[in-house]
């Protein structure tokens, strides 16, 4: 008697959330003509990834996780060095595009923005 060997697939799916659920959803209701744009823009800005306050110690976290200096790190994030120290030492704290950039490079690394 043979038995059934069920391969297992290596190809591993990364669960959606449940706003990215919605969002793709809502992408093939556009996609088939179901919404309109204006109301898949609608969709796009409620799925938007929000962007979180970061402390000075996260900020030095992330620089650190990373494996650059406080000039490459400004290099990447388009402001001074000395913004950067401000930022790790509680002087200053970024606002706006830079509090974006900090919160994707936290989630995806460096290279999200290179």
């Amino acid at each position: 008697m043979m038995k059934d060997k069920k391969k297992k697939s290596k190809t591993r799916f990364k669960p959606l959330s449940p706003i990215e659920a919605v969002h793709e959803s809502a992408k093939g209701l556009y996609d088939a003509g179901v919404i309109d744009a204006t109301t898949m823009h609608e969709f796009d800005a409620l799925c938007l990834t929000p962007v979180r306050e970061l402390s000075p110690r996260e900020i030095k976290r992330i620089r650190i996780h990373e494996k650059v200096s406080q000039a490459v790190f400004a290099k990447y994030l388009n402001t001074s060095v000395s913004t950067v120290k401000q930022w790790e030492l509680g002087e200053k704290h970024p606002r706006g595009t830079s509090l974006k950039l900090l919160n994707l490079v936290d989630r995806k690394g460096l290279q999200a923005i290179a």
